[in-house]
């Protein structure tokens, strides 16, 4: 097997961050296809934490990272991420698509002016900016990573673009004054900084995988938040599905051997719409305490529930999922019963599909499976279970990811009971199929 596409599978924050870490010792590139700087991606290398919203985690094995096409680059967020590192002693092999598109200070002013005058239509966006530089892309007024490069084509477009953002952000009643010449030295600055890692990524990774380097694809958000297939509008302006790691990076279908969704072992979701199994009683505060729940990004709690099994298998469905990975199973310790959802009640109505309506599915009530929890470790005991194994875990755990696999239909290939690497259990060695 070559090539590894790791999707989110619920509302994003699935731990993602750490199946790219586990996986990234084995592959020579690590690749971002979609978003922007409104993901956010945790992982812990030898007891430090690191924190990502632009560059590919794979950066801290080593890797070379890639920022494709289908991704949206704030340059002053991606520099910054350069910097940090450099500081931590981390050598940077970074390659970014000339193809990509730039977010730029007037797609930030109007993404929060967009969300303030949407009131409870709001999407309930990060504000930094990225369904603005969406927009662009597609209304194709937007400025790519190639035209940094090209100090007299980037003031000619900016010239253009400017005075119309501009009007625009008086239509929104900002008294904010768009400066012409100030943005345009600023991103002249940010291309000259950024040249060295500009590419043409499609020819690199295609080239490579003939070759036979394994690379590695990291999706952000998830497969709920989608522009396509997730609950519209309450969701993120980028294809957040693993047909998203062909188009955000040029690597053609055919290429792509194994994609594999992340689930947590409960539900969670920053921003607004509809989460059907949400819980805002003293169990929900207790998983979002032993889990941390706040946003890499936002720093907001984030929105919990059970396990979702009706929005699993859907996710399952538009992405082909070949195996997952279970995240987080330690968090729901100390929590008896265990619900997992596996219809909806809808009137007098039992639903066993998702349907991506906000106005149906907030109608829409859990049927629940109750199951038996199991008991706190402490997380050296955790870890000590993972390296005897799976049969290690305890009882109502497997049961637990038995009652999953038999719903879904795709084996669960990976269990992390823990937040370091070595708090994981393998089941199926994916690169040796």
């Amino acid at each position: 097997m070559r090539t590894l596409v790791i999707i989110g599978s619920q509302w994003g924050d699935e731990g993602k961050g750490k199946i790219t870490d586990y996986y990234a010792d084995q592959v020579k590139y690590v690749v971002r296809f979609q978003g922007g700087n409104n993901a956010g991606h945790t992982i812990v290398v030898d007891g430090e934490r690191f924190a990502f919203h632009l560059i590919p985690s794979g950066v801290v094995r080593g890797k070379t990272v890639i920022i494709g096409n289908g991704v949206v680059v704030d340059p002053a967020v991606l520099l910054e991420e350069i910097r940090q590192l450099d500081e931590r002693g981390i050598k940077v092999n970074l390659k970014i698509s000339s193809k990509a598109h730039v977010i730029m200070p007037y797609h930030v002013a109007q993404d929060g002016l967009q969300d303030a005058m949407k009131g409870k239509y709001a999407a309930g966006t990060t504000k930094r900016g990225i369904g603005p530089a969406y927009s662009d892309k597609a209304a194709r007024d937007g400025i790519r990573m190639m035209d940094l490069i090209q100090p007299k084509i980037l003031k000619e477009k900016l010239e253009f673009i400017i005075p119309i953002k501009q009007k625009m952000l008086e239509i929104y009643q900002s008294d904010q004054v768009l400066d012409s010449g100030g943005i345009i030295k600023q991103y002249t600055a940010y291309g000259k900084a950024l040249e060295p890692y500009i590419d043409d990524i499609e020819y690199l990774l295609n080239d490579a995988i003939t070759r036979g380097s394994k690379v590695l694809f990291e999706g952000a958000q998830g497969a709920l938040l989608g522009i396509d297939h997730g609950l519209y509008p309450h969701g993120t302006s980028s294809n957040c599905c693993g047909q998203a790691a062909s188009t955000g990076t040029g690597v053609p279908m055919n290429k792509i051997d194994y994609v594999m969704g992340v689930v947590k072992a409960y539900t969670s979701r920053v921003g607004s719409g509809p989460v059907p199994t949400e819980l805002t009683g003293k169990t929900g505060e207790k998983i979002r305490e032993q889990g941390n729940e706040y946003g890499t990004t936002t720093g907001r709690p984030r929105r919990v529930g059970w396990l979702d099994l009706v929005a699993l298998k859907y996710t399952t469905m538009i992405n082909g999922f070949d195996g997952f990975a279970l995240t987080l199973l330690d968090v729901l310790e100390g929590i008896d019963p265990i619900k997992i959802c596996t219809a909806y009640k809808h009137g007098n109505d039992i639903i066993d599909r998702w349907i991506a309506d906000t106005n149906f599915l907030k109608d829409c009530d859990p049927v629940y499976k109750d199951m038996k929890g199991w008991s706190p470790r402490s997380p050296q005991e955790w870890n000590e279970i993972a390296n005897k194994g799976f049969d290690s875990l305890p009882g109502p755990m497997k049961e637990y990811i038995n009652v999953i696999e038999e719903f879904i239909g795709v084996p669960i290939v990976l269990v992390s009971i823990g937040p370091n690497r070595n708090d994981t259990v393998i089941r199926k060695d994916i690169f040796n199929l």
